[in-house]
């Protein structure tokens, strides 16, 4: 094997990582050694900032099995580094699935296992879990398992697979459903329990909360207070004490603040976790005896028996007997109760196609999932329910969860990654001023103390200390404002993404209509025929027929606490019945020897009455009612994957059983005899789900004599749902929620488009999309139906409209004629059209026509049928083709969609929310503008607040620079004036600007390396630095000037004042006390507040400056002090800012300085960065706004496209835009097969390169 092979770790999941093993090396450890006394410490502090540097330095490489240390690396787009030491664990085998008791001989060599060399059997120390177990099995060879654990996993070396590996559980056996029923539902023994323990560890997810020295360790040790240590130790030894103090004063704040944020934070997740995470549980054993353990001592493979009285689950596990009723809110965010039950136990006859390797996603109505909580359970008498364990501590569910809050993904946006460029930028500028400062003092003959502090100074006056306080302030604020409107957040950096967001995707039960739904009517069939439309279904003449006692059975409603509860949409086909249900108690279930099913009967009012009224037909006809009582023996519970539920059940009475069905039309039509559809089936269904509504299709069968109880128990699903009866539709209807159109047209006026991703009816979710505005009425509509590969065909994808024929036809003879003329672009731009496409139709073209599907999500607006998971991998294409997605769900199926997307925001207030960075308690989407709104202000502020501190560092370097050429410098106490109360004051003022009170079109830039931002950063620094030399140089030029001594009095030649007492007769070691010290000091001042001003922007993302009263306040309050200091100078105030008198003259000259400067930089900002140079990058921006209908052009709008023709005529250069989206489109815009037309199949054509070729085929 190669030396230092790269490994690839969890490969195609999201936590894929490169893998390279290292081995410890003596001699590179001694050198680090030295390096790290001779820099004081320093290198030690850069190998713990930099992983593969630390790595790197001591180790040498080696294969992954021999390596004593691994170097980690992230394969996503943040590239990132860890470390992990590998250890060495002793075991008496190597597979923890291995049964220690049935072997006689030491075990094959296995996945996991690399024997000791030279025989030696290894002691473990005293209080190893192995020792017991080794010494118990001593026969066997004592076995080295190397593994090492990152990110709460442990990776455990394989020697098959010559990589490492996570156990997950009883998953990694693969075994079928029939094999966890036959070989692992008897239980563990007690040494195989611990066995296996030594593997898997602890059932717990540990959430340690960090002592708060370690917290403090980690937070000190962070690159920027290192900074800020050097700065402090430096003005410390130039005896800068005060702004020393100030800085440490402030630096104790942020810490001490970030500190309590992060400890508590940690508190919360710990309190979340461990409320239930230790409990007692009972264990069947091999021997099947019934014991009591701690749940923390729980593998995969034990069998736990679920309480009667519900229990919070505290590991994954898959029911094996017995129903259970479980509330996962925890995990999905709905709250309805869900039925669990037990895993099918297909018999040898049947085992080919419906045995399948149990995999928790796919048998989830069978898993009781880690931290949801058993609210009942249904039980056999002599017989347990049962469940047998399949992942336990990290691996399960919640402990996903948990380590996704744990150990986040670094948020990725441009603006970070830009303002780290911008402070290299700065750090190159101080290197610059650094060199010119030790050049200058060398010609000086300056001492080299001096030198060397004076050099460094320059360092710390550039990059700015209180930056990171500032740039946070603006988002603090903007999470407070959120939380006021009733949203809030648990990932505060989202807020300035969400600024960006163009795309939202929108849940639609729930979300954009109504949660509950309501019975509109429905629609039996017999005989192949439709019947007319009925409201009620509790009508006597309906009340023995299949079609009402299939809604009166086909449901998962049960009864807690004496409440029918369970989904919304049984409960109100349920209800529409006016039948009452009825469960056993646990008593009448112990006196039977099987479970007691639920029984459904009607109310005897509704059963037929007998013309002849005699007491003796009154009792029979009492005991008829009560023997109208149809029993749910079993239940097939609802799959999102199949689309359907169904039960079999027992008439009181009748012989044989039925069955019934419900679920989504097309698929129940599907299982049922041809001759049972009504031929006119399509059309009644497109009918009303044209109109919106949602329609439900019931379906029965008479099942045969010979099937039993106990035979329906284990008999498979697809056995029972097929040959069906079809019965007729339901028609729900779900209202609108009256706050969703405006708040989509508000979206749509402000260029953002909206998606709808649902797992209804295609049709259903078109009609709503057309009602709430997001498909305007005259735009087109195109479902793309993508069949797979068939009997050696090529996948293929056929277009149809979803409009009327004969509008069909319109559109595509202008097309048509359109195309002829050679009108090819202009036209496109005006055909306005929609993508409408099922879930299984996004499985397919993503799988074969991956190229397509980018184009196909450009004009996508309706997702049909969409499982979680698909959900999930739309908004990754979105992202994909350079989208900012927003998503907004009931947090049902949206848990992965809503963590995945940019500004994920759930209108549910339950624990799933804790999967999504915004959580509404306003429970309709008025919260989605709110967070873009809040998010473009608290961007722009940090915009702002970027500018306006870079300008503030460069105004104080230009300074100080010009200063050194004096051998002067500011003072200590106008340092502190400046960083305390100007612009502190001020940057956390300027950031209290509310959000603009309606969207406009326009979206802020995404990053700093912009042209107008740097064209508004680059003016200001040179009007800043211009003013400051003008100033420097005109008071040397004045005829009054001499170099400053402290008998120096210029003040007696002015005519307006003597105040010759004002200058100190004390000796200045520093020469600070001069005339450029004083008119830069004066001027540098008013600057920091001319540009605080001028980058403090408004309308259109924040409300305008005047409306911040804190701002306004402070600058003017500023402004008043300082012009009253200029002119009116106040001995003491002028001796603490060690400000030297100047003549009133002067004072004048520096006033109309300050009015020029002011005028300038006003000038520059709002009219040509604001009107020209904004206006020309946002038409732009507005020329890539694709498939957005064009506003009618303005008189403003006529005036800007004038400006914008004569710079473009002025800069021609060719914009090529920079977003993939941008780029498809414009390549669509000139392709005249697009969009296809109704009579156009597309076929996948395999090439050889990656990717998929596809090719148009006019069918006729």
């Amino acid at each position: 094997m190669e030396k230092g092979e790269l490994k690839i770790l969890n490969k195609g999941e999201e936590e894929e990582m490169e893998l390279q093993g290292y081995q410890f090396c003596r001699w590179r450890l001694a050198l680090v050694g030295f390096g790290v006394l001779c820099t004081g410490g320093f290198l030690l502090l850069l190998l713990y900032w930099m992983p593969e540097w630390c790595v790197k330095s001591t180790c040498t490489h080696t294969t992954a099995r021999d390596a004593e240390v691994v170097l980690l690396r992230s394969t996503d787009e943040f590239r990132r580094w860890f470390l992990a030491r590998v250890r060495v664990m002793l075991a008496p085998g190597s597979n923890p699935f291995h049964s220690l008791e049935t072997q006689t001989t030491s075990p094959p060599s296995s996945p996991s296992s690399t024997p000791l060399a030279n025989g030696h059997t290894p002691h473990p120390s005293d209080g190893s879990p192995a020792q017991e177990l080794i010494r118990r099995f001593s026969y066997y060879q004592p076995t080295q398992i190397r593994y090492f654990t990152f990110h709460s996993t442990k990776y455990y070396w394989n020697d098959e697979m010559q990589n490492f590996r996570v156990l997950t559980g009883l998953e990694d056996l693969e075994a079928s459903c029939s094999t966890i029923h036959s070989e692992h539902s008897a239980g563990l023994t007690r040494n195989q329990q611990e066995y296996r323990k030594l593997f898997f560890g602890v059932n717990e997810i540990a959430v340690k909360v960090p002592s708060v020295f370690k917290l403090l360790i980690k937070e000190v040790l962070n690159p920027f207070y290192i900074f800020q240590l050097f700065s402090v130790i430096l003005w410390s030894a130039d005896e800068y004490y005060y702004y020393a103090v100030a800085i440490v004063f402030m630096s104790v704040i942020s810490i001490a603040t970030s500190l309590y944020t992060i400890k508590k934070q940690y508190v919360m997740l710990h309190d979340m976790v461990a409320a239930h995470s230790i409990v007692r549980v009972s264990v069947c054993r091999a021997n099947n005896d019934v014991e009591e353990i701690l749940s923390t001592d729980l593998v995969p493979g034990d069998v736990v028996v679920i309480p009667s009285n519900g229990t919070i689950m505290p590991c994954d596990a898959v029911l094996v007997s017995g129903t259970c009723i479980v509330n996962e809110s925890m995990l999905t965010g709905e709250s309805v109760p869900v039925t669990k039950t037990n895993l099918p136990n297909p018999v040898p006859g049947e085992r080919e196609g419906a045995d399948s390797a149990y995999n928790t996603e796919e048998h989830k109505r069978h898993t009781l999932f880690c931290g949801t909580d058993v609210i009942q359970t249904r039980f056999y008498t002599g017989e347990l329910v049962k469940a047998v364990v399949v992942r336990t501590g990290f691996s399960t569910a919640k402990g996903q969860l948990v380590r996704s809050i744990l150990y986040p993904k670094p948020t990725d946006f441009k603006l970070y990654r830009d303002a780290y460029l911008f402070l290299l930028c700065l750090v190159a500028v101080a290197g610059i001023g650094f060199i010119y400062s030790i050049v200058l003092s060398v010609m000086n003959k300056v001492p080299a103390k001096t030198i060397i502090i004076e050099s460094l100074d320059i360092i710390t006056i550039t990059v700015p200390p209180a930056l990171p306080a500032a740039m946070t302030a603006g988002i603090v604020y903007a999470q407070r404002r959120l939380k006021k409107i009733g949203i809030f957040c648990i990932s505060p950096q989202r807020i300035n993404i969400c600024g960006q967001i163009n795309l939202v995707c929108f849940d639609k039960t729930g979300t954009l209509t109504e949660d509950g739904l309501d019975l509109w009517g429905f629609q039996r069939a017999e005989s192949g025929r439709f019947h007319q439309s009925e409201e009620s279904a509790s009508k006597e003449n309906l009340v023995k027929s299949q079609f009402v006692a299939c809604m009166a059975t086909c449901h998962s409603l049960t009864k807690i606490d004496g409440q029918l509860s369970g989904d919304p949409l049984d409960l109100k086909m349920f209800e529409a019945t006016g039948w009452i249900l009825e469960e056993a108690t646990e008593e009448e279930t112990a006196l039977h020897n099987r479970i007691m099913p639920t029984v459904v009967r009607p109310p005897k009012q509704l059963l037929p009455s007998q013309p002849d009224e005699s007491a003796e037909q009154d009792m029979e006809l009492a005991e008829l009612s009560s023997l109208y009582e149809i029993g749910i023996v079993r239940q097939f519970p609802f799959s999102s994957a199949l689309q359907r539920m169904s039960v079999v059940c027992r008439t009181v009475g009748e012989k044989c059983m039925d069955t019934y069905m419900k679920g989504a039309p097309e698929v129940v039509a599907s299982l049922c005899k041809r001759e049972t559809v009504p031929e006119n089936f399509a059309q009644v269904l497109e009918g009303y789900t044209k109109q919106g509504f949602r329609v439900i299709a019931l379906a029965h069968r008479r099942l045969g004599s010979k099937l039993s109880w106990h035979k329906v128990q284990n008999v498979n699903r697809d056995y029972i749902e097929a040959n069906m009866e079809f019965l007729g539709l339901i028609i729900m209807q779900n209202k609108l929620k009256a706050e969703t159109p405006g708040v989509l047209q508000d979206l749509s006026q402000a260029n953002i488009r909206t998606i709808m991703v649902t797992g209804d009816n295609m049709l259903t979710a078109i009609s709503v999309a057309r009602d709430c505005g997001m498909i305007p009425p005259e735009d087109t509509v195109i479902i793309a139906d993508a069949f797979p590969p068939h009997d050696g065909q090529a996948a293929k994808i056929t277009w149809r409209y979803a409009d009327k024929p004969s509008r069909t036809t319109r559109l595509e003879e202008i097309s048509i004629s359109l195309e002829h003329e050679g009108h090819v672009e202009e036209p496109k731009t005006q055909e306005l059209y929609h993508f409408a496409m099922n879930g299984k139709s996004f499985a397919i073209i993503a799988e074969h026509f991956p190229d397509m599907l980018q184009k196909l999500v450009l004009h996508g607006t309706v997702f049909a049928r969409m499982a979680p998971d698909q959900k999930t991998q739309l908004i990754e294409t979105l992202q994909g083709v350079d989208y900012f997605v927003g998503m907004c769900g009931d947090g049902a199926n949206d848990c992965g969609a809503l963590k995945r997307a940019h500004g994920g925001i759930s209108l549910s207030e339950l624990e799933a929310s804790v999967a999504s960075p915004f959580t509404s308690r306003t429970p309709n989407i008025s919260c989605v503008p709110s967070l873009i709104r809040e998010g473009r202000a608290a961007l722009i502020t940090s915009f702002c607040v970027f500018k306006f501190m870079a300008l503030y560092s460069i105004i104080q370097y230009i300074s100080v620079t010009l200063l050194y050429s004096v051998l002067s410098n500011l003072g200590d106490f106008q340092f502190l004036f400046i960083d305390i109360a100007i612009i502190l004051l001020i940057v956390f003022t300027m950031s209290l600007n509310p959000a603009w009170k309606e969207l406009v079109s326009r979206r802020p830039p995404s990053g700093l390396i912009s042209g107008p931002l740097l064209f508004s950063v680059l003016t200001q620094i040179l009007i800043c630095l211009g003013f400051q030399i003008i100033t420097f140089l005109w008071v040397q030029k004045q005829p009054w000037y001499e170099v400053w001594q402290p008998a120096t009095d210029v003040c007696n030649r002015s005519d307006h004042l003597n105040a010759s007492e004002h200058n100190s007769t004390e000796k200045d070691e520093h020469n600070i006390q001069n005339f450029e010290n004083t008119s830069l000091f004066y001027v540098s001042c008013f600057q920091y507040l001319i540009v605080a001003i001028v980058f403090s922007k408004g309308k259109p993302f924040r409300q305008p400056s005047y409306k911040n009263w804190p701002f306004v306040l402070s600058a003017v309050s500023l402004y008043f002090f300082l012009l009253f200091i200029m002119f009116y100078p106040v001995e003491s105030i002028d001796g603490f800012l060690e400000i030297v008198c100047v003549p009133f003259e002067w004072r004048l000259k520096l006033f109309l300085i300050i009015l020029a400067n002011a005028a300038v930089s006003v000038l520059v900002e709002t009219f040509i960065l604001d009107i020209v140079l904004w206006k020309l990058a946002f038409s732009r921006d507005k020329q890539a706004n694709y498939g957005i209908t064009p506003a009618a052009p303005t008189p403003q709008g006529m005036i800007d496209l004038q400006a914008y023709r004569c710079l473009s005529w002025l800069c021609p250069r060719k914009t090529t835009p920079k977003a993939r989206y941008m780029h498809l489109a414009q390549e669509l815009s000139v392709d005249p097969d697009w969009p296809p037309k109704p009579t156009t199949t597309t076929e996948a054509k395999p090439r050889p390169e990656n990717g998929s070729a596809y090719q148009i085929i006019i069918s006729s």
